[in-house]
């Protein structure tokens, strides 16, 4: 199983470029943490409060999409608690915010990362894991 984190998320549903990649991925099934759900629906708040770029009909159809990729089991879901332990000790050693490396940690567990953040790629790739990044 391929772990997805927020960044490949966050690309996916606002349909930035290199989204319908992603939604390849995600047709196959992938797993991801709790705390993405807030990080990707964090982005989409941002999109419609902050940059402005977003209307609230489509933050709001946009927060139902994720919920519907979750009800689904499209996008399984993990507590992050049993990952964190690593992810410290991750982001200690590769100076990568916690928030980055926790999902590293998860795909040390599951074997590969999807990712669009280039710094989690390049320590990712350091730690020999097999990453996909679009």
């Amino acid at each position: 199983m391929i772990v997805i984190d927020s960044s490949s998320l966050v690309k996916y549903l606002l349909r930035e470029e290199g989204w319908l990649q992603v939604e390849a991925y995600l047709l196959q099934g992938v797993v991801t943490l709790d705390h993405a759900e807030k990080e990707v629906l964090n982005a989409v708040w941002k999109h419609h409060l902050v940059r402005r770029i977003i209307g609230r009909e489509l933050a709001v159809e946009l927060y139902n999409v994720f919920k519907k990729l979750v009800d689904a089991k499209i996008l399984l879901i993990e507590r992050e608690e049993q990952y964190l332990d690593k992810a410290f000790e991750i982001a200690m050693n590769h100076y990568l915010p916690l928030y980055d490396s926790i999902y590293i940690s998860q795909a040390l567990k599951w074997g590969k990362l999807l990712t669009s953040d280039a710094l989690q790629k390049g320590v990712a790739q350091n730690m020999d894991l097999e990453v996909i990044y679009l």
